[in-house]
């Protein structure tokens, strides 16, 4: 385990965040779903037993104004101090514009 993970984090639930942006992503890029659903395996290993699992924006650009009820949720449950870690293959999975780039700089609560 990673001296950074503390206890803390630990009983939180961990939230591993899947996201490919367009359908033909969905269908045609399965390695990579393949690859971002086994980080779940890597959480365990680093000691969560809960793992929350959003994939519920998969196919969904984060260009416009598209919304992504995943996302959302995802951050609603940081702020309210329900999660010891996030989880994403790239940390761009999150979103690309200005707002949510400051995701990149949250720390525990």
């Amino acid at each position: 385990m990673s001296d950074k993970i503390k206890p803390q984090h630990l009983e939180r639930k961990a939230i591993l965040y899947i996201r490919q942006s367009s359908a033909y992503q969905v269908t045609h890029n399965l390695e990579s779903q393949r690859l971002q659903y086994a980080m779940q395996d890597r959480l365990h290993h680093l000691g969560w037993r809960e793992i929350d699992v959003v994939d519920e924006d998969l196919g969904r650009s984060a260009a416009g104004l598209v919304t992504r009820a995943g996302f959302e949720r995802m951050v609603a449950e940081v702020c309210l101090g329900k999660v010891g870690a996030v989880a994403a293959r790239e940390v761009s999975r999150f979103a690309r514009n200005s707002w949510s780039k400051s995701v990149g700089s949250w720390t525990p609560c």
